[in-house]
């Protein structure tokens, strides 16, 4: 129990979720959130991997897959329709970088307790994440995807940053499309243990297919100019 405790930083991530709510783009606040409050999360990240042979030769084997997602001419070399291709067009269209998040979670504190690998795996496939489920890179785009993944695995610090959205006042088709995020979340195979390199080659829609992820959502995308301009964060 001290051990789940200690797990939790309240200062930090009182800190962290107050520099959030004044930019919602700022990611490493993101990550610092998700790591101050994770609780016992990443017992049940683990036990996710456990669960399957898949997963437990990933976490046996430990795969890097950055230079993999960075080699982007190896990616635009796997056939059109593939979820490389879907990855690639993710990126062109929010102007990001796998690059960019790593250096994004290099920024402050860090925790080792024995499951750094974990972490890093679900960070560097994050937007592999965006390219299968559809969710834009947007604020609601992004708080779906976490409420997807909330639906996957329980972490007390993505559930605040999404009820934060929450209490910032989300409603309507936006409030819908988070809570129909949790619930593809719930329906969807388990995304962490997922031998993604073998993914990146197959059709995009097969991928969707096997896992179970359903559609990509048809919504108008949220950005943080247009919460400054209703007011919502502050300018």
């Amino acid at each position: 129990m001290n051990d789940v405790l200690r797990r939790y930083d309240l200062p930090r991530a009182g800190r962290e979720l107050q520099a959030l709510l004044k930019n919602p783009d700022d990611l490493p606040r993101v990550f610092g959130l998700i790591e101050a409050l994770q609780g016992n999360a990443s017992d049940r990240l683990r036990k996710q991997f456990e669960a399957t042979e898949t997963g437990r030769r990933l976490q046996e084997t430990e795969p890097d897959i950055v230079p993999i997602l960075t080699n982007r001419e190896a990616l635009r070399a796997m056939p059109k329709g593939s979820l490389a291709h879907a990855y690639l067009d993710f990126l062109a269209s929010e102007n990001i970088s796998p690059e960019g998040i790593l250096a994004a979670a290099a920024e402050g504190e860090r925790v080792h307790d024995g499951f750094d690998w974990q972490r890093a795996r679900m960070r560097d496939t994050h937007d592999l994440w965006h390219a299968v489920t559809g969710y834009r890179g947007d604020v609601l785009g992004e708080l779906s995807l976490l409420a997807f993944l909330l639906g996957q695995y329980w972490h007390p610090g993505i559930a605040l940053v999404v009820g934060a959205g929450f209490a910032k006042g989300l409603s309507g088709d936006d409030a819908w499309l988070v809570v129909d995020g949790f619930v593809r979340g719930k329906r969807a195979q388990p995304l962490a243990p997922q031998d993604w390199e073998a993914l990146l080659p197959l059709p995009v829609d097969e991928v969707r297919a096997r896992l179970r992820v359903g559609s990509p959502p048809q919504y108008t995308p949220l950005r943080t100019d247009e919460l400054r301009r209703r007011g919502i964060v502050s300018a």
